[in-house]
């Protein structure tokens, strides 16, 4: 699956003005003949998951639509060091003025992919899904949550608009839990969902009394407590686990029974994939 390029260009296209600025890249425009072609290649040099090569491949067309690409490892490709992901080729200077962008978001969003994968990995052998959060660079939500899912992940709500999450804020100024689920009811429609955080058994126990979620949020418990929530859901709701979820956590967590695990990690503290561009 590929985004759609109407929402991927100005994204890149802003991109490629920043770094250009009002000179464009004066350092080309002095070493480099006009008319120097070149060959290069988008190397991976480590283990991991790519991601990206999409903003990458327009940031190098929005430069100069005759340039020659050849994607090798796709989005979603599990790579070795060494390994060629994409071949560039035509004018010198075309490639250079799109290096860093295509690097900028490719290294990026392969890191959110591969963090992603490791994190997936840890639930094999349970139902839990890894999900990532709203934590997301600003303006750049769309790519990162893609990155997600080309790690194995899921996504949770895109923004503020797709669902309702009634969190611990939420249910103090509404006036506690029965006053937020009713409210919440009433604005809820056949195709909004509505969830609804706690962060203890007690709390579960109002939930489960009062209905009208579809979803809980088990916030910050710890794994014997996630256990005994889940059990006690005993399926009548959709559970997510949440908070201070660590990689080295995320087995015993996932081994608890939960549908979900929702980790703001993997899009805000996600290492860059180390790629280089050779010609």
């Amino acid at each position: 699956m590929t985004l759609p390029h109407l929402l991927i260009e100005p994204l890149v296209r802003a991109a490629l003005i920043e770094d250009l600025g009002p000179s464009g890249d004066v350092t080309t425009q002095a070493v480099i003949p006009a008319g120097l072609r070149y060959k290069a290649r988008l190397n991976a040099r480590e283990q991991g998951v790519i991601s990206g090569l999409q903003l990458a491949e327009c940031a190098f067309r929005l430069v100069d639509p005759n340039l020659s690409l050849i994607i090798r490892r796709p989005d979603g490709s599990a790579v070795t060091p060494g390994e060629t992901v994409m071949e560039i080729e035509g004018e010198a200077a075309s490639i250079l003025m799109a290096e860093r962008v295509a690097l900028n978001f490719a290294g990026r969003l392969s890191g959110i992919a591969s963090l992603t994968a490791a994190f997936v990995a840890q639930t094999e052998g349970t139902k839990a899904r890894i999900t990532c959060t709203r934590k997301t660079t600003p303006g750049l939500r769309l790519v990162e949550k893609e990155a997600v899912r080309h790690g194995g992940g899921a996504t949770h709500r895109f923004g503020l608009s797709d669902a309702i999450l009634i969190k611990d804020n939420h249910i103090a100024a509404a006036g506690g839990i029965a006053q937020a689920l009713t409210q919440a009811r009433r604005a809820a429609s056949h195709m909004r969902r509505i969830e609804i955080e706690v962060d203890t058994r007690a709390q579960l126990d109002e939930v489960l009394a009062i209905g009208g979620a579809d979803v809980v949020l088990l916030d910050n418990m710890s794994t014997e407590d996630m256990r005994a929530a889940v059990e006690t859901v005993a399926g009548r709701l959709v559970t997510e686990a949440s908070g201070n979820m660590r990689l080295e956590r995320i087995a015993e967590v996932a081994a608890t029974g939960v549908d979900f695990i929702s980790v703001g990690a993997l899009t805000h503290s996600a290492r860059v994939l180390d790629l280089g561009l050779d010609f």
